[in-house]
């Protein structure tokens, strides 16, 4: 199980998380010992970038000063212990609007960035660790093949010059007909991709595998990695749901004075937050959120409760409804990680992961 932890999760601000890469090493090390997970259990960085943080976008850092702010985090987790590095220098807020990035820039600051990381291991003589390069985003400009493969050509020598011969990404991630609005894995694609970089020694990884319709398609395709995560919190926030609508059931006549009010609690907090803002589509830029369409709303709440979870005001709503659920005999925690866990042994079925701990060894 990979644990892929983007900057803006946690990071050494303790991004909206509250850890740090060091908090998320210890939690996946304490989490294995309590449930009894002998196996290796890897935390990663994912989107490893310039302006890929928030906050380096909100804040209009300059390329050397986001640049530098990627190499200090992408070091701190090196030092905390993470397993794999997505390496992903595919956005530059420098050019102008609708311009893309040359993909000869991607490589150099690809080639960058783990010379860094490699710098500082090899000077610490610390432990090896796994790479993953490429975005799916069609700014990274990996969207065709002649440039997909470009970028693998330059990134090998690259590195061959730079004395790293011995480093070589497992993970390429691919355009496989998922992103934030489509859920259909492009199977044909996939397979051509996969093709590419098996001389290399690597494998497809497709990121927004979040809700896609034919999950059994990837491992037929030879994928190696599929990134899950903006569903889980649909999940969760659904299954809460239905537990608020269960809390005014048995309220009754009391629910407008005693109900946690957890639905009303996460959009609120969604919209406190502002990060809905980033997923705005053409047409809606600038508008109030109550302004926008119920359909609109419902959906970015709904996707952005990732963001706010561990806010004062959250918890607060979500104990006072576990509390009036309790007293009823219902566990609304148990029923919310079982709705979360059924959806993820749903993948480890379609992958074909059940069992498959036995038969690996992990070596990096």
């Amino acid at each position: 199980m990979l644990l892929a932890a983007t900057l803006n999760q946690v990071d050494l601000d303790r991004g909206y998380t509250g850890w740090t890469p060091e908090d998320l090493v210890r939690l996946c090390r304490a989490f294995s010992q309590a449930y009894g997970y002998s196996s290796r259990m890897l935390a990663c960085v994912d989107h490893g970038g310039p302006w890929l943080k928030d906050k380096h976008t909100l804040e209009h850092w300059s390329l050397e000063a986001s640049m530098d702010g990627v190499k200090q985090s992408l070091l701190a987790a090196l030092e905390a212990g993470y397993d794999l590095l997505h390496v992903d220098p595919t956005v530059d807020r420098t050019l102008p609007h609708g311009e893309n990035i040359r993909i000869e820039t991607v490589v150099e600051r690809t080639l960058t960035l783990i010379r860094q990381v490699e710098t500082h291991r090899r000077s610490h003589n610390l432990p090896r660790i796994a790479y993953e390069v490429g975005t799916e985003e069609v700014h990274g400009g990996l969207a065709d093949l002649t440039t997909f493969r470009f970028f693998l050509r330059g990134l090998r020598l690259g590195l061959s010059q730079a004395g790293l011969g011995d480093i070589w990404p497992c993970f390429v991630v691919g355009k496989v007909g998922t992103d934030l609005h489509t859920t259909s894995f492009d199977a044909d694609v996939a397979l051509t991709l996969h093709r590419e970089v098996q001389g290399y020694g690597s494998v497809i990884k497709g990121h927004y595998s979040d809700n896609v319709e034919n999950p059994t398609a990837y491992p037929a395709s030879f994928m190696g990695g599929a990134n899950v995560g903006p569903e889980f919190t649909e999940i969760e926030h659904d299954a809460l749901m239905e537990l608020e609508a269960r809390e005014r059931k048995t309220l009754g006549s009391h629910a407008s004075t005693q109900s946690s009010g957890i639905g009303r609690a996460l959009e609120a907090a969604v919209v406190d937050s502002g990060r809905w803002r980033k997923w705005l589509q053409p047409g809606e830029t600038g508008r109030d959120f109550h302004a926008l369409s119920p359909e609109r709303r419902a959906w970015l709440v709904r996707t952005g409760c990732r963001y706010i979870w561990t806010q004062a005001g959250v918890r607060e709503a979500r104990s006072r409804l576990h509390a009036n659920l309790q007293a009823q005999g219902v566990d609304s925690e148990a029923f919310v990680v079982g709705r979360i866990a059924d959806r993820i042994a749903k993948y480890c079925r379609a992958f074909n992961l059940e069992g498959l701990l036995d038969e690996i060894s992990f070596t990096l």
